[in-house]
């Protein structure tokens, strides 16, 4: 690969072209087309001059133009643009210390996956000519490198959600698999580790799971047998977004909170069992779900989103009376039907 700006050839290990200094181009770990960005977006700063990405319509009209496919990860670089990341970042003269407030601002305060969070910094930082390396960096491979064992995973349950994490690239070598089993010992999926990994109908998950990643299986489009397990805690947003023939799903008991597009157009989910250890419900976490007829919601729930159940058509949910939920429905005008426990649906 040769320098934008000096046209010599580039090494990817690098941080920098030796020859001019100009930023050397790389990938995120779970987001493999991050160069292809980082190319577009320095295009636009080249084409159309610094201050083109200044203005908030004309560069987000700009990043649709020059960048019209990877909608997710356009929508990603939009958003975080939209919170003030880019502005965070020019404010501060020194570099170094304005890609950590960056960084610490999307961990911290934005709620980003710490790989979405490098995804940013590394295409911000591309565009605006620094130079930097990411922690996540994916290296290039050395063709003549002996080939390294494949690590198992250990089989003691690890007590911390980021103890042992299952990555994009662990979860590569199952592209093309129908039925998958993760092995015992990870404590959390990461973000997009199986999006869109259209031959996948059923996974096995661990007893050790903790945490699922935002967007993990997002689009498996053919994903039908899917049982969570009791370790589960933490479920992110968008995490089965799109399963199209998702049918059952049984929420474990200790999850506090069905995220943001969770479950958004499972046009096939029937049946979801929510426990009374969840107190929310976000945004579009069942928009979309056309064959959901009746949920029951339990009183811990405090939160709904008003769009959590938009074009869910056939819906009644199931509801103490006078509680939360109920008043929820009555508000926004939700068919109800008034229980006095789930066992009465």
């Amino acid at each position: 690969m040769e320098c934008a700006k000096c046209q010599a050839e580039l090494d990817l290990k690098l941080s920098a072209c030796p020859r001019c200094g100009a930023p050397v181009p790389q990938n995120i770990e779970g987001f493999e087309n991050t160069m292809e960005f980082q190319t577009e977006l320095r295009s636009i700063v080249v084409h159309h001059g610094p201050y083109a990405v200044l203005k908030q319509n004309r560069f987000i009209g700009f990043l649709n133009d020059y960048i019209p496919d990877y909608g997710k990860e356009r929508r990603l670089l939009i958003n975080m643009y939209r919170q003030g990341v880019l502005k965070l970042m020019l404010k501060e003269p020194n570099r170094e210390i304005s890609i950590m407030r960056a960084r610490s601002f999307m961990l911290g305060d934005l709620f980003l996956s710490e790989s979405a969070t490098e995804f940013v910094l590394a295409c911000f930082t591309y565009m605006l000519g620094w130079v930097f390396e990411s922690p996540m960096k994916v290296m290039p491979i050395d063709e003549n490198a002996p080939e390294e064992p494949v690590e198992e995973a250990p089989k003691k349950r690890a007590a911390n959600v980021d103890d042992m994490v299952f990555m994009p690239r662990n979860a590569f070598r199952y592209r093309l698999s129908s039925n998958i089993v993760i092995p015992d010992g990870y404590t959390k999926l990461e973000a997009f580790c199986f999006d869109k990994f259209g031959s996948l109908r059923t996974i096995q998950l661990p007893d050790s799971l903790l945490a699922i990643g935002e967007y993990c299986f997002s689009g498996c489009k053919r994903l039908r047998g899917l049982d969570l397990p009791e370790s589960l805690r933490i479920i992110r947003q968008g995490a089965f977004s799109q399963c199209a023939k998702l049918v059952v799903v049984k929420i474990p008991k200790g999850v506090m909170e069905i995220a943001d597009s969770t479950f958004s157009f499972c046009t096939s989910l029937e049946v979801i069992e929510i426990p009374d250890s969840v107190s929310s419900i976000g945004a579009e976490a069942f928009s979309g779900c056309d064959k959901l007829r009746k949920l029951f919601l339990p009183e811990s729930i405090k939160f709904i989103d008003i769009n959590a159940f938009s074009y869910c058509p056939n819906l009644t949910i199931h509801c103490i009376e006078n509680s939360y939920v109920h008043k929820y429905c009555l508000v926004n005008g939700i068919s109800c039907k008034l229980v006095s426990s789930s066992a009465d649906i």
